[in-house]
């Protein structure tokens, strides 16, 4: 198992509230989307067959929905899926990612910088799920920090 360093201890407090707020904007989404369609949680219930009660709870993010889940709250919304995640009427422009392997240029391809992206690669392999969510966590804060 990847040991990590002391400061990896507050990984329970971290990965709960990475968790939470990754529950909040789901439901805040399905929320705005239901409100900005004028539809109660009654007509969702009818349109899903899913309770009441657990589309509030999702809602206010005390739970997650499940893909197939989140399939029937796009079809009772009457949106694509890719709505519930994305504010905008177009689906979102895909980058222009290089082909892998072409130009070999890109960082980790060959050499000192390959055998380091394949060690990050086996350790995170070994990692537990939580040690892999912080580590993400911790890697979007410090992408966040750098473009501001």
């Amino acid at each position: 198992m990847l040991a990590l360093p002391d400061l990896f201890l507050l990984n329970p407090i971290l990965d709960s509230e990475m968790e939470a707020l990754t529950n909040m904007i789901i439901g805040d989404r399905l929320r705005a989307l239901r409100e900005q369609k004028k539809l109660s949680q009654g007509e969702i219930e009818k349109r899903t067959g899913l309770l009441r009660c657990y589309i509030s709870r999702v809602e206010n993010g005390h739970t997650v929905p499940a893909v197939e889940t989140l399939e029937k709250f796009a079809r009772a919304l009457e949106v694509p899926v890719y709505q519930l995640f994305y504010d905008g009427e177009e689906p979102p422009k895909l980058t222009n990612l290089p082909i892998r392997g072409k130009s070999g240029t890109e960082w980790g391809s060959s050499g000192k910088n390959a055998r380091v992206l394949a060690k990050f690669c086996r350790l995170l392999g070994q990692a537990n799920e939580n040690d892999r969510r912080l580590l993400f966590y911790m890697a979007q804060k410090m992408a966040r920090a750098r473009s501001n």
